[in-house]
């Protein structure tokens, strides 16, 4: 039972500066969001960029909190759930293969990303209203405004640099 439940230590509670970085990240990065969809009245928002805060600012150093991943993963997911919807609707298996399609294709591409592959679900419940145009706002501009301020964020502090990766976007290792 024990196994089961994981009978590991907890890691490390966060300092002080990494938990004042995840909240200011949060806030600054959802704040800004929202202005600059109040603003152009386009929305800038979709829920899995807040679970893209907490990637990017809580544990920025993994890999799945890269600006490649990040912004790779959110576009390849939205990219397959747009066309998944268009050409065969938005049925429950549709929804299904739409999201399994989009984890083998982050994987393949090395642009895993959590939150990104909650996006054809939004997508397919959101219907057809979402277009093409979904692929710009809210999904290319939201997740590149998210990793310029984590570009700041994550790099105060002399020891601190990211991103640790970005290169090599779209080659796979077989």
């Amino acid at each position: 039972m024990r196994k089961l439940l994981g009978g590991g230590a907890l890691p490390p509670k966060a300092g002080f500066f990494h938990l004042f970085k995840g909240f200011l990240g949060g806030t600054l990065g959802i704040l800004l969001l929202g202005y600059l969809s109040q603003l152009s009245g386009e929305s800038w928002l979709m829920a899995p960029l807040g679970a893209t805060c907490v990637l990017l600012f809580a544990v920025s150093a993994s890999p799945l909190a890269q600006p490649r991943n990040v912004i790779g993963g959110h576009l390849l997911t939205a990219a397959i759930g747009i066309a998944a919807l268009h050409l065969f609707g938005d049925a429950l298996p549709v929804l299904a293969i739409a999201v399994g399609l989009s984890i083998f294709v982050m994987q393949y591409t090395r642009t895993v990303h959590p939150p990104a592959g909650a996006n054809p679900v939004v997508i397919m419940l959101a219907g057809h209203d979402v277009g093409w145009h979904f692929l710009l706002t809210p999904v290319l501009a939201g997740s590149v405004a998210l990793v310029v301020i984590a570009s700041v964020l994550n790099n105060l502090g002399k020891a601190n640099r990211w991103p640790h990766y970005w290169h090599g976007l779209g080659q796979t290792k077989e």
